[in-house]
């Protein structure tokens, strides 16, 4: 807790428990501690390390300087919706929300501001001070750090001003998504090579200030292997030879890949008191409480997946799990804030806050060798891996049964409410492995890994829009003024009012960046499969 004498973090000037009153109000006020005060104790790296870690996924901590509210609006109200995953439930502006692609201005900058003012800051400060005081190890991790968070970034708005930060402020040109991600690899390449000799003696770096791996190199360069083979996957449509080249690095490095639960990125509770984000937009806010998306309802019920008790609570009107649909109008809190839909099942102060799955680790693999790539096994190995480590993760018992089932397919979402928004099953996709079908066997990997995945929805968003698998429901509702289709559905977050405020010029080198219009309908760069 001495961090926070020196480091006072970004907070978002909010309301109690309901947030989007304010929402086209949020400030967020800076403050940095002096270069004097970071010399204390080590803290000149530190400090700013431990910064980058804890505000790659927002969440409520323990001094009240960060609040769940800024977790919603960056991510909640955006990736989680588009992902499956959640479903809103809130009565605000008449159901004309981001839920029914209403782009609500302020609901959907967070990811971006927060990206550069607190992660991209941070890391600045990092970097300055690893160069003057000859610290490798520190920078590269940083590095690692740095690029889990904006890759996020990216992936929701497209350009981002990236490769030219620190040269100058913010109002810098955006980068072409593509060159970001040349970045991205270029960067994790590097942090990779530096690291690697100093992991295979075991060494350790940042310990009291690395609130993931506790300092482990080794684990750290099996997070910069893992996430770069996410991040090769997910160009594999726009580049496919730089995907299996970046793919196949991770692969043959000594160090390699995640492989167990113990490896997996996760922020640790006995380091940094934090609250999970997920517990105060599911029980304590009362403007719109997250609940099971019908998606998640309609795959896991059909599969009779044991993991569904784990995510989810059952209804209390029937003791069933039930989701509900994107962009409900009219929604009555008795009917789905109440007792006919099932909320998330998460503890406060004992649930983690994980940045990368060791199944993921394995489902990527998957996918790779589906595709021919070297990945050290088989597509069938690495799928039926990748089912057992979620079912681990998620102390879900035995995966042999589930992973031999041959029948069972998703189910048809019934409307728990009577409001009459039932419908059929988006998929026929069964579990068990069947060779000989490139785009089945891809949606038997995709699905699979997308129930692995939550709840990160900017993973499930991200890998939704690169495949078309799973298949999601579409909104109800659509208001986005035929911008996009509803079966289509959101591609990306349009640039945030703040950035045509303060950086009009830098914007308008991101649109055309883009290659198309500033609205949900374009496509990002790598989104290139249809």
């Amino acid at each position: 807790m001495k961090l926070y004498k020196y480091l006072l973090f970004a907070a978002v000037a909010m309301g109690s428990v309901s947030c989007t009153d304010s929402f086209n109000d949020i400030n967020t006020n800076h403050h940095e501690a002096t270069d004097g005060m970071l010399e204390t104790d080590n803290l000149r790296i530190g400090a700013f390390f431990s910064q980058m870690q804890q505000r790659v996924v927002l969440f409520k901590d323990g001094t009240g300087k960060a609040e769940s509210s800024d977790y919603q609006v960056a991510q909640g109200l955006t990736a989680d919706l588009y992902s499956g995953y959640i479903g809103a439930t809130g009565t605000w502006r008449s159901g004309r929300t981001t839920a029914a692609y209403y782009m609500v201005d302020g609901w959907y900058n967070q990811m971006f501001s927060r990206g550069f003012s607190e992660v991209m800051t941070a890391w600045q400060k990092v970097h300055k001070a690893c160069e003057e005081m000859n610290m490798p190890v520190a920078s590269a991790v940083a590095d690692i750090v740095k690029v889990e968070a904006m890759h996020r970034v990216t992936d929701m708005y497209g350009p981002i001003p990236y490769t030219t930060f620190g040269s100058g402020t913010i109002g810098s040109a955006y980068d072409t998504q593509e060159a970001v991600y040349n970045k991205f690899f270029e960067e994790l390449d590097n942090a990779i090579d530096v690291l690697t000799p100093y992991a295979e003696t075991g060494a350790s770096a940042l310990s009291d200030y690395d609130f993931v791996y506790g300092g482990d190199v080794a684990n750290w360069v099996r997070f910069a292997n893992t996430l770069r083979l996410r991040l090769a996957m997910r160009v594999v449509y726009a580049n496919p030879s730089l995907a299996q080249t970046e793919a196949e690095k991770s692969i043959s490095n000594s160090i390699g890949v995640i492989e167990t639960a113990a490896q997996r990125a996760e922020l640790q509770h006995g380091k940094l008191n934090y609250f999970h984000p997920y517990y105060d937009i599911a029980y304590t806010f009362n403007d719109g409480e997250a609940r099971m998306n019908a998606s998640m309802d309609s795959y896991m019920n059909g599969y009779n997946d044991p993991r569904l008790s784990k995510y989810f609570k059952p209804a209390a009107s029937d003791g069933k799990y039930h989701g509900v649909r994107l962009g409900v109008q009219n929604m009555a809190p008795s009917k789905y804030a109440g007792s006919n839909v099932s909320n998330l099942n998460v503890d406060n102060s004992s649930t983690p806050i994980v940045w990368m799955t060791a199944a993921e680790s394995y489902f990527l693999r998957a996918e790779g060798a589906l595709r021919g790539w070297n990945m050290g096994g088989t597509a069938k190995e690495f799928y039926e891996a990748g089912i057992k480590m979620s079912f681990d993760e998620n102390s879900a018992g035995s995966a042999d049964n589930y992973i031999n089932d041959n029948t069972s397919k998703p189910a048809d979402y019934e409307d728990p409410t009577g409001d009459g928004n039932s419908k059929s099953a988006m998929s026929q996709i069964t579990i068990k492995w069947e060779d000989g079908n490139f785009e089945k066997s891809l949606e038997r990997i995709i699905t699979q890994k997308w129930i692995a995945l939550y709840p990160d929805g900017p993973e499930g968003w991200a890998e939704f829009r690169r495949t078309g698998y799973p298949k999601l429901f579409p909104v109800v509702t659509n208001y986005s003024s035929s911008v996009v289709s509803s079966d289509t559905q959101i591609r990306r977050c349009p640039f945030p009012t703040s950035e045509y405020n303060t950086n009009p010029d830098g914007v308008k080198t991101g649109v055309a960046a883009l290659g198309g219009a500033d609205n949900i309908g374009t496509k990002l760069w790598w989104d290139k499969k249809n």
